[in-house]
C-alpha cells in the first residue's frame, strides 16, 4: 500500500505543514499540491465543496506526493466512509465532544474487527494499492476536532479511545465556546490556555496534536510548542491576501 507520508513524518519526529482547500476546483487543488505542502485538506464542512468535486480534488492531489486529507461535514458514517473510499488518507471530524463520539469516529474509519467501516474502496484501491483492504486500518490517520467546552470537559476520555490517532484544534470555535473572539492566531488568554492544555493532555496520552493557524509566525511557534501538524491559511485566504498585496502595490 502507498505509504502515508504523514505517519512517516511523525515517526521521524517532524511536524507536517498542512494546506487547506475551500475552493471547489481540481485545478486549484493541483496547483496547491505542486507547491510542496506535506498534506492538503479538502474542507467539506465550511468550504463550498460537494462530494463529486472532492473526488476530483483528491485525484488532482494524487499527481504529487502530498497526502490527501478530508474534513468531513459531521460525525456521520456515510460521508466518512465515502471520503475514505474516494482515497482520503486522513479524516478530520468536527465537533467530537464525548468518548462515545470518538469511539464512533474510530469505528466508522476502520474495517472489522476494529470497526464498522463498510467495504468498497472504489478509488482508494487505485490510490492506495491492491493491498489497501489489509493495510488501511494502520495507514489512515483519524483526527477528532476539539473545539467546544464539552470536548474540553471530556478531553481525557476522548484521548483514551484506542484507534484515535490525533486531535485537531479549531481555535475559532474553541474561542467562541470560551466566550472569546473567534480568531486563529491572536487568541484571547483563555483560548491560549486551553490550546496549551489540550496539547499537553494529547502528549500525555500519546496522541498527535494539530492546530489551525492563519499566519506563518504563529504556525512556526505552535510547531515549536510541539504540535505535530500545523495548518497554514487556505487557498481562498491566499487568493485574497495575494490580490490585496498586488492591488496595494498599485496605489
Amino acid at each position: 500500500m502507498r505509504e502515508n507520508r504523514l505517519r512517516t513524518l511523525w515517526q521521524q519526529n517532524r511536524h507536517a505543514v498542512n494546506g487547506w482547500l475551500a475552493i471547489p476546483s481540481s485545478f486549484c487543488a493541483e496547483v496547491m499540491a505542486h507547491q510542496g505542502w506535506d498534506t492538503l485538506t479538502v474542507d467539506m464542512q465550511h468550504g463550498v465543496i460537494d462530494y463529486a468535486q472532492m473526488v476530483t480534488m483528491l485525484q488532482a492531489i494524487s499527481t504529487t506526493a502530498t497526502v490527501p486529507i478530508v474534513r468531513v461535514p459531521w460525525l456521520e458514517p456515510g460521508i466518512i466512509m465515502k471520503s475514505l473510499d474516494a482515497g482520503a488518507y486522513g479524516i478530520i471530524c468536527p465537533m467530537v465532544n464525548t468518548r462515545e463520539d470518538a469511539q464512533r469516529l474510530v469505528s466508522y474509519t476502520h474495517y472489522a474487527p476494529r470497526g464498522s467501516r463498510s467495504f468498497g474502496p472504489v478509488r482508494a484501491n487505485l490510490y492506495g494499492g491492491s493491498d489497501y483492504a489489509g493495510k488501511a486500518n494502520d495507514t489512515i490517520v483519524v483526527f477528532a476536532m476539539i473545539e467546544t467546552q464539552q470536548a474540553l470537559d471530556n478531553l481525557d476520555d476522548i484521548l483514551s479511545v484506542q484507534g484515535l490517532d490525533a486531535i485537531y484544534i479549531g481555535p475559532s470555535d474553541l474561542s467562541l465556546a470560551l466566550g472569546c473572539r473567534p480568531v486563529f492566531d491572536d487568541v484571547d488568554p483563555p483560548t491560549a490556555q486551553a490550546i496549551a492544555h489540550i496539547l499537553a493532555r494529547a502528549k500525555a496520552h500519546g496522541v498527535r496534536a494539530a492546530v489551525h493557524n492563519g499566519l506563518p509566525a504563529v504556525a512556526k511557534a505552535r510547531a515549536a510548542m510541539g504540535f505535530d501538524l500545523v495548518t497554514l491559511s487556505s487557498d481562498a485566504r491566499i487568493l485574497i491576501a495575494g490580490s490585496q498585496q498586488l492591488l496595494a502595490a498599485m496605489t
